[in-house]
């Protein structure tokens, strides 16, 4: 009976130092205000950059699925001149080369690959539908590229074997240039459109792919949004060559693309006697890249935030500081009328916790505000970690009683006698 009435005493002690610290922060209005928000600040940090990076990796990794994470090229490195050597003219891949590289044991850890003939050198063709132009870029590929490149064909259907051994004049457009070019047609499939006035036959139309955050990292394509492909094989008799100037594979899981696509680069360097010189980018080297950056902007994103939480500290040491000597004489007559260190020390220390708790709070609420709106604006999932939320929560109280703390022992320990005497 007398541990129950000793511990209600003890609950109510702890109250009215609360309430008392309560009170006192509420005297003090202005200057309480100006150290929440320090704390907020440093915590809406947190939660920010938080968002940014944990939804700008989901963001790219999601574009980088819409490649193909095993995904690798490779083609002639045209910036490695020998000037001891001719230089010889090409791309340094043709029809043999390729057959002779898809039978090779060299490579069987790429499972599939295509060949891309680019018409023009990447200069952009002109498409017609009756008298709707507009400007594309043509590739020539084979049946495996859609796989490849895990595009997906929405209307029609996909290139054959068949298409690639006779060459055929058939073709698949994205849905942007279907849009465009047959804006009063249901179904394009069967239509015929003019490439550079050859005719082709839609066959396929793809789904649209949007890559604009991935090609801010790396040089992939932004999207497929005006393209044609065709069979290779017409590419080439239409260019009137045997060349091929890009192979993008896909390689087996589990293995390294980097390594397997140098292994394809070497076979071929071997093979044409160090005539020329080969360049392999595989999408794992993009996801690197993409990861680095992402990381880079996450750490000084903390290091910013670390910042501002110090700066809120000092901002609380501060006003602590000063309050412990606005209220010298109030701490005197406590203690003259029997008010315990300990008792004023816990004020104190009240006072700063309350501080950094409602500065953690409302930080965290200006961050999910904040998080929402750049999402929305810069179109990246939206995932906030709970559990770096909360330890951003700690964190700030730990500051704000860290910064009471010397304030809260000063206060605690002033003389009765020298306190009364201040003026």
């Amino acid at each position: 009976m007398r541990y129950a009435v000793s511990n209600r005493k003890s609950w109510r002690l702890w109250f009215d130092i609360a309430m008392q610290a309560w009170l006192s922060l509420g005297d003090r209005r202005f200057r309480t205000l100006l150290s929440i928000f320090g704390i907020a600040f440093g915590i809406t940090t947190v939660t920010v950059i938080n968002v940014i990076t944990h939804g700008g990796r989901m963001r790219v990794f999601s574009e980088l699925q819409s490649f193909g994470l095993q995904t690798v090229w490779i083609w002639r490195d045209l910036m490695i001149m020998d000037p001891r050597k001719e230089q010889r003219t090409g791309t340094g891949i043709n029809n043999v080369d390729f057959e002779a590289l898809r039978s090779s044991s060299c490579c069987v850890a790429i499972t599939r690959m295509s060949p891309k003939v680019m018409s023009g050198n990447n200069v952009a063709n002109i498409a017609r539908v009756g008298r709707i132009y507009s400007k594309v870029q043509i590739e020539g590929v084979n049946e495996d590229f859609l796989t490849i490149n895990n595009d997906r064909v929405i209307e029609g259907r996909a290139f054959t074997n068949t298409d690639i051994n006779r060459a055929r004049s058939v073709a698949i457009i994205s849905s942007q240039l279907r849009d465009e070019l047959f804006k009063n047609v249901l179904n394009p499939i069967g239509r015929e459109v003019r490439l550079d006035n050859r005719r082709y036959e839609v066959i396929g139309v793809l789904a649209h792919k949007d890559r604009s955050l991935l090609a801010s990292f790396s040089g992939v394509d932004g999207d497929n949004g005006k393209q044609v492909l065709i069979p290779y094989t017409r590419a080439q008799v239409v260019l009137n060559t045997s060349q091929i100037d890009v192979l993008q594979g896909q390689v087996r899981e589990g293995v390294s693309a980097a390594a397997a696509a140098q292994s394809a680069a070497d076979y071929l360097r071997l093979r044409q006697r160090n005539a020329y010189s080969y360049k392999v980018e595989a999408m794992e080297q993009h996801a690197q890249t993409a990861d680095n950056i992402l990381s880079g902007v996450g750490i000084i994103g903390t290091v910013a935030a670390s910042v501002s939480l110090f700066v809120a500290g000092l901002g609380i040491l501060n006003i602590m500081s000063t309050a412990v000597l606005e209220r010298t004489r109030e701490i005197g007559v406590r203690k003259a009328l029997g008010g315990s260190e300990r008792e004023i020390l816990m004020q104190f220390l009240f006072e700063a916790t309350f501080i950094s708790l409602f500065g953690g709070i409302v930080g965290l609420l200006l961050g999910a505000v904040a998080s929402v709106c750049i999402a929305w604006i810069v179109q990246i999932p939206l995932e906030v970690s709970m559990l770096l939320n909360g330890f951003s929560l700690l964190v700030a109280i730990g500051v704000g009683l860290a910064s009471g703390l010397y304030p809260a022992y000063c206060a605690a320990h002033l003389q009765p006698v020298e306190a009364l005497r201040y003026e």
